[in-house]
């Protein structure tokens, strides 16, 4: 997967995160963008009693 192709499947898990799971802002999208273990941590904090919920969710 090319740099262009990452980017455009990053914009769009974003967009459907953000739409689906609506408690993520774009300050904390920019913040985990291209860190999986920041974005756990964001998850937790978030949505701490929903995280298995959503990390079954993001797995699809």
């Amino acid at each position: 997967m090319n740099a262009d192709t990452f980017k455009g499947k990053w914009n769009q898990f974003k967009g459907e995160l953000k739409q689906q799971w609506g408690k993520f802002t774009d300050d904390d999208l920019m913040q985990i963008e291209g860190n999986y273990d920041k974005f756990k941590g964001k998850v937790q904090e978030r949505y701490g009693d929903r995280k298995d919920e959503l990390e079954t969710w993001i797995d699809k």
